[in-house]
Parts: structure tokens; C-alpha cells; sequence
């Protein structure tokens, strides 16, 4: 399922044209591609989840984006986020790339894959989908994107 996600965001969602997507149509494709009907049904139920819940989060985002908490993850969540990955979402919320909402959206979306466990890499994946798809984090996708991708070596002589 997580690849799929991946794919769709490469493929489809992260591309300039914003076309309407037949999804009997991207099923087969998905299906032709080699990937399982039960992992193609599973990642676009999860993509609309993610669409569902985007629309209860929007109010509150510019609300809240000051303030500070301590998160104290489920024994549950911390199987599926490693240290690494619990401590790059700190890191994110210090950067002020994550608020209270946009993390909690992402940790209820981690929480729905159909994975024992993350890894850093899969994470920041799954961070850009997130914020890609919010209305109103185009900025801060914009500065993790940036971040993620844009990062120049310097060579020390």
C-alpha cells in the first residue's frame, strides 16, 4: 500500500497538471503495473481518509500554529515510529514546518498503513503527502521540500 501512495504522488499528485483522475481508469493502471487489488483499494480509501479529515483541520491550522506541546506517543505509535522518526517530527514542529493539527494529521495517517513500522525515509514521504494535500501548507511543503530535496554538499578541502 505505502508504495503505491509513493507512486500516486509521484505520478499523479505532485504533477503541474491538476486533471480530473477516473479512478476505475487508475485502478486497472495501478493493477497492470503489478500492484494488488486489496493494496490499490487500500491506498486510495487512505488518500480519501486523508481528504475527509484535511476539512475539519483547516479552521484551526493559523490558530494554533504558535503554540507548543509535549506529545506523548501510544505504545501502538511508538512501534510503528521509531526514535528517528519521533525525533524528525520534533524537529519539524521546532522548524514550525509541523503545527499541533498538521501533526496529529500525520501521525493518524501513519497510524492507518498497513505497516509494522517506519522507517525516516518512508516518513518524510508520507509528511510531504500530508502537507501537499492541506490547504494552506503550501508554504511550508514549499520549505520542506526544500529542505528534503535542495540540500547542497560542501566540499571541505
Amino acid at each position: 500500500m505505502f508504495d503505491i501512495l509513493i507512486y500516486l504522488f509521484e505520478n499523479y499528485v505532485n504533477s503541474e497538471s491538476r486533471i480530473s483522475i477516473d479512478y476505475d481508469s487508475l485502478t486497472n493502471d495501478l493493477f497492470d503495473i503489478g500492484f494488488q487489488k486489496r493494496d490499490i483499494y487500500n491506498a486510495l480509501r487512505w488518500l480519501k481518509n486523508l481528504s475527509c479529515y484535511k476539512k475539519n483541520i483547516i479552521s484551526s491550522i493559523n490558530v494554533l500554529s504558535n503554540q507548543i506541546s509535549t506529545r506523548i506517543y501510544t505504545p501502538e505509535e511508538s512501534l510503528k515510529l521509531n526514535v528517528d522518526c519521533r525525533g524528525f517530527i520534533l524537529f519539524l514542529e521546532q522548524l514550525e514546518i509541523l503545527t499541533l493539527d498538521t501533526r496529529e494529521m500525520i501521525i493518524e495517517r501513519i497510524m492507518e498503513l498497513d505497516i509494522n513500522e517506519l522507517n525516516l525515509e518512508d516518513l518524510k514521504w508520507i509528511i510531504l503527502i500530508v502537507l501537499f494535500n492541506v490547504p494552506g501548507c503550501e508554504l511550508v511543503y514549499r520549505k520542506l521540500e526544500n529542505l528534503l530535496f535542495n540540500f547542497k554538499e560542501e566540499v571541505i578541502h
